[in-house]
């Protein structure tokens, strides 16, 4: 799995270092990058992320340099799962040549080496826009072409339980929902819940083992 970052903390976060162990626990091998303007901001040079197709533009690099001797899925924290799915629906719309820097990165090539997306607390809207009544950014899940799995907090801030009847009423095709108990964004929890935020992320290695291997037993 070639994991990406949220759009405020690298690669290197809590996180994600206690994500990739417990994927590498399940059996999957994980390659964690940071975008350039999170390298940067790590060497002292604090950046904003770019646009996002910018960012689209560094994962269609990064996936030219992951091996290709077994099957990629992408994973995205927040920012970096919206990116993975972005960047899935512009392959299946063969936009792939305005967002790769590859110009040998076919749309088709792209399309056969991800296998699907894993998204850890999907950032459906953020707090701010949602209190403005700005519609979430599902745009272009209709698009998509590859099996997504968001596995999203029931108290995600970013989109939590309340919207699983809107979410389902969409019917997109390619989208699996799995919602963890008592989880907020970071899927961390309140002292009066019964599960903890190493155990929440040790149930969403899990849900990404049996998706990963139910779409692999699939193809």
């Amino acid at each position: 799995m070639l994991l990406l970052h949220g759009a405020g903390a690298s690669v290197q976060s809590d996180y994600l270092t206690l994500l990739a162990s417990e994927l590498a626990k399940n059996s999957i091998e994980v390659w964690r990058v940071n975008f350039a303007y999170m390298q940067k901001s790590l060497n002292g040079s604090k950046q904003p992320p770019p646009v996002v197709v910018k960012l689209q533009q560094e994962l269609a690099d990064f996936i030219a340099l992951v091996p290709d001797d077994l099957p990629l899925f992408i994973g995205g924290k927040s920012m970096g799962g919206r990116v993975a799915t972005l960047f899935a629906a512009a392959v299946a719309s063969q936009l792939a040549s305005e967002i790769s820097s590859e110009p040998a990165a076919s749309s088709a090539q792209l399309q056969a080496r991800i296998k699907g997306i894993c998204c850890f607390g999907y950032p459906f809207c953020p707090p701010a826009k949602k209190a403005l009544g700005i519609a979430a950014r599902t745009e272009h899940f209709k698009t998509l072409k590859l099996p997504v799995l968001i596995i999203q907090g029931e108290r995600d801030e970013f989109g939590g339980k309340a919207l699983e009847s809107e979410l389902h009423a969409a019917n997109w095709p390619e989208l699996t929902l799995n919602w963890l108990p008592f989880g907020d964004h970071d899927l961390k929890t309140l002292k009066k819940h019964a599960m903890s935020q190493q155990e929440l992320i040790t149930l969403a290695a899990t849900a990404s083992r049996d998706f990963i291997d139910a779409k692999l037993l699939a193809a």
